[in-house]
């Protein structure tokens, strides 16, 4: 039982992956999630018509953790103009005889809920009893949780699941040999990529195509942009899955160490997909999700399901995904080489 167990002591700690997941990997995503979730010291700024609101309320607001400036409300549909324009404006606070006290935001998310309660304790230092009414330029209070991270989970899962499988893949295909004794043929590495693409990319293409059609006929997610452009989205997101998923292969030697690199190559894509906003990360730390493919398809996503966005306001994100899947694909035609020169 001894040499047994100082047997698997001796290989862990040969395998350095094993070690870099056992050692560095929690360190790392315990970081990432201090740095995510605690405090960022973000202040929200809030517009207001200093005209028409009494004194004693601005001195009140002034006294809060908040950034004011000066906003002329002619009415709600004015505020939420205001904001399309302006997003560095969380939230228009109005008080009127008619519509009473409103908070106006852009859209559900942390920078307007923090500019709601900071609002909110203004109003409480002068009046507890006072009610405030919140809405939003886009989307809704009664919507559930689902319905406001919905466009999240559709990208981390179609990219996430076709990773796993076209890594995996690819690292039986080459530890039993297959790939090996087809480099030995006049194919070139371009086509060995291009073909382990096309092959994995269709059932990934069917995969993102169900779990679109399932989420929105099924599961009621609701969707105010085209269906079509999600599904281009989504189906280019699982392309680029099944590219990165081949790069990890080719630098993986079993389907343990394909697991190994998850920590390191999926995770982190979690937090720069959208669940917290990118702008309350501190340290300019939000600037990383450019290099994550999982941004551009979550954001594209976001984009037309939530704003309803056409291809003119998410080409941008197309592109990204469209490059991010060729910048891959060469990767692996040249990390092929280790295995055939041609």
């Amino acid at each position: 039982m001894i040499h047994l167990a100082k047997r698997v002591i001796r290989q862990t700690i040969n395998d350095k992956r094993s070690i870099m997941m056992i050692l560095v990997a929690p360190l790392l995503i315990l970081t990432l999630v201090y740095l995510l979730l605690g405090d960022s010291g973000y202040v929200p700024t809030v517009g207001i018509d200093k005209n028409a609101m009494p004194g004693s309320l601005i001195t009140a607001l002034e006294e809060q953790d908040l950034n004011i400036v000066d906003v002329t409300n002619n009415d709600a549909q004015h505020a939420k103009n205001y904001l399309k324009d302006h997003h560095d404006v969380d939230a228009i606070f109005t008080l009127s005889q008619s519509l009473g006290t409103n908070i106006i935001m852009y859209e559900p998310s942390t920078k307007g809920s923090k500019a709601a309660s900071e609002i909110q304790t203004a109003m409480a230092s002068l009046n507890r009893s006072a009610k405030v009414n919140i809405s939003y330029v886009y989307g809704s209070q009664d919507q559930t949780t689902f319905d406001s991270l919905g466009y999240v989970f559709l990208a981390l899962f179609s990219f996430f699941l076709v990773f796993i499988i076209s890594g995996m893949a690819l690292v039986r295909e080459r530890s039993g040999g297959t790939l090996e004794r087809l480099l030995m043929t006049p194919i070139k590495r371009g086509q060995v990529i291009l073909g382990y693409t096309i092959g994995y990319g269709v059932f990934a293409v069917i995969q993102a195509i169900l779990i679109v059609l399932y989420s929105m006929f099924v599961l009621q997610l609701s969707s105010v942009g085209n269906i079509g452009w999600i599904l281009l989205v989504m189906i280019l997101l699982a392309v680029t899955a099944v590219l990165f998923g081949a790069t990890i292969s080719i630098f993986a030697n079993s389907e343990l160490q394909v697991v190994q690199m998850i920590p390191f190559t999926i995770i982190p894509q979690v937090f720069f997909s959208g669940l917290i906003p990118l702008d309350l990360i501190p340290y300019h730390l939000g600037n990383l999700s450019y290099i994550m493919p999982i941004y551009y398809g979550a954001a594209a996503i976001k984009g037309v399901m939530v704003y309803g966005d056409g291809f003119f306001q998410i080409w941008g994100y197309i592109i990204g995904l469209i490059a991010y899947a060729l910048l891959l694909y060469l990767i692996n035609t040249q990390a092929l080489k280790k295995f055939r020169k041609l």
